[in-house]
């Protein structure tokens, strides 16, 4: 969950930038772009870097909750497995309509095609103030930046807009059915770490979960740059729902594997906050986009947040990470961006570290 930021606009942009629905990277950040062109930027080896084996996520069929007994625990069982073992996984018959998750892309795609500058101007969406998001602003090099655009909303925002257009009315919907999914995932998870707790009916409400609509333009300078740049989600879980065209990639067993589109599932990965309270039995595992020099790809996340105040701590004895706030997870995460151009995340938090 690396997050992009707000950028001001640039007032000697042209007239067709401002008509086109991409953000400026190019010129934003013509002095990386310009050092790849001159030879200066990291002699990585692209080629190698970005040709992965492709791979199908452990898919789950949320229909056997429903089932027999011996049903409804064997899915369970199925569900912690590949939490421990992947981070990732994928399910179908998850209880989002096939009419719904259409829906919810047209709407996306009709969102990020207005002009860029439209979508930097927040008068013209019923969004939060700093919504829109592009780019990352503390790249210093080209492994740093995201060639992406988004509008990160919370769920109060959602609710709070509804029935004004048909793009809330499809956002309510979207999002009040992947919020129940979560915390019935959540609570799988709990239960099977011998937990049967409201902690995350308690932490995890509205106004601190959200939704994060995405859009990777195509690149011209793909593979060099990232749709996304490698990291892990600072939350306990995120759902995600992407199209056909693919370009998401995680750590497997020490390397990157590419996973294969499944537009009729939604993708499940833990966060950095679940590892951290499994005491590290879940696995948050780093992931990232690539860009596609001649497609565009969209896709919707969900992300179950707690309240600022949550105290994250490990639910065994003795405890691999040492007790934190989310808020304090949040700035560590945010100095070290700062500093480092990267998230280190977890491994702050380690007992062992103090």
């Amino acid at each position: 969950m690396v997050k992009s930021t707000n950028h001001s606009q640039q007032p000697n942009q042209k007239l067709s930038m401002r008509e086109s629905p991409d953000p400026p990277f190019e010129e934003t950040y013509k002095k990386l772009f310009d050092d790849i062109r001159i030879g200066k930027a990291s002699n990585i080896n692209y080629h190698n870097l970005f040709v992965v084996e492709e791979c199908e996520l452990p898919l789950i069929d949320l229909e056997l909750l429903n089932g027999r007994e011996f049903e409804r625990e064997e899915c369970k069982r199925k569900i912690a497995k590949a939490s421990q073992e992947w981070g990732f996984f994928q399910v179908v018959n998850h209880g989002i309509s096939h009419d719904i998750l259409e829906k919810m892309r047209m709407e996306q795609i009709n969102l990020f095609k207005k002009p860029f500058n439209e979508k930097m101007n927040e008068k013209n969406h019923k969004f939060s103030k700093g919504s829109y998001r592009w780019g990352t602003p503390s790249a210093t090099c080209l492994q740093q930046l995201s060639w992406s655009e988004a509008f990160h909303v919370p769920l109060t925002d959602i609710s709070n807009s509804s029935g004004l257009s048909s793009l809330s009315t499809t956002m309510e919907q979207f999002a009040t059915t992947l919020s129940e999914l979560a915390h019935k995932l959540a609570r799988i998870l709990s239960e099977k770490m011998g937990y049967k707790s409201k902690y995350f009916r308690e932490t995890c409400l509205p106004n601190t979960c959200y939704l994060r609509m995405n859009r990777y333009p195509a690149c011209p300078l793909s593979p060099q740059v990232f749709g996304l740049m490698p990291h892990t989600d600072s939350d306990f879980l995120t759902i995600l729902h992407q199209d056909e065209i693919g370009g998401l990639q995680l750590i497997r067993d020490g390397k990157w594997i590419s996973v294969k589109p499944n537009p009729q599932a939604l993708i499940i990965n833990i966060g950095d906050l679940f590892q951290a309270w499994s005491n590290g039995v879940y696995k948050s595992v780093e992931h990232r986009v690539v860009t596609n020099k001649a497609k565009e790809r969209f896709s919707t996340a969900f992300f179950l947040c707690p309240s600022y105040d949550t105290e994250i701590r490990s639910c065994f004895e003795p405890p691999v990470y040492r007790r934190f706030t989310f808020r304090e997870f949040r700035q560590q995460v945010q100095e070290d961006v700062k500093n480092f151009g990267y998230k280190v995340g977890l491994p702050r938090f380690l007992v062992s570290s103090h």
